[in-house]
């Protein structure tokens, strides 16, 4: 478990320098729904807000092959396939497996 936080301690600051504030989780993920669809406006509706988030678990969950990407709709929208099932977990093993996904995503996206 220290292993985690000393992986997750780095991100969490990294968001909070960017941002002013500690993200929560639905931040971070809106963060990265906005990033993968890179199409930044100013307000977004609730329900794409929650389709951001979307975006963020599938495109996160698809570097451990549970979700691959089925194309883009006309306004540039992913759409994702499920490889196969996400296990069942309980609330704070599903917080800590979307944590390791995040982790490993600013890995990938800070050497890009």
């Amino acid at each position: 478990m220290e292993d985690f936080e000393q992986r997750w301690k780095p991100v969490e600051e990294m968001l909070t320098e960017r941002f002013g504030k500690k993200p929560n989780m639905e931040a971070i993920l809106f963060l990265i729904g906005v990033n993968e669809l890179n199409n930044l406006k100013k307000k977004y509706t609730k329900e794409q807000k929650q389709d951001l988030m979307h975006v963020a678990v599938c495109t996160l969950l698809s570097q451990s092959g549970y979700f691959e990407v089925d194309g883009y709709d006309k306004d540039g929208w992913p759409h994702f396939k499920e490889l196969q099932p996400v296990p069942k977990m309980e609330m704070m093993e599903q917080e800590h497996f979307l944590k390791e996904h995040i982790i490993a995503y600013f890995a990938d996206h800070e050497e890009a």
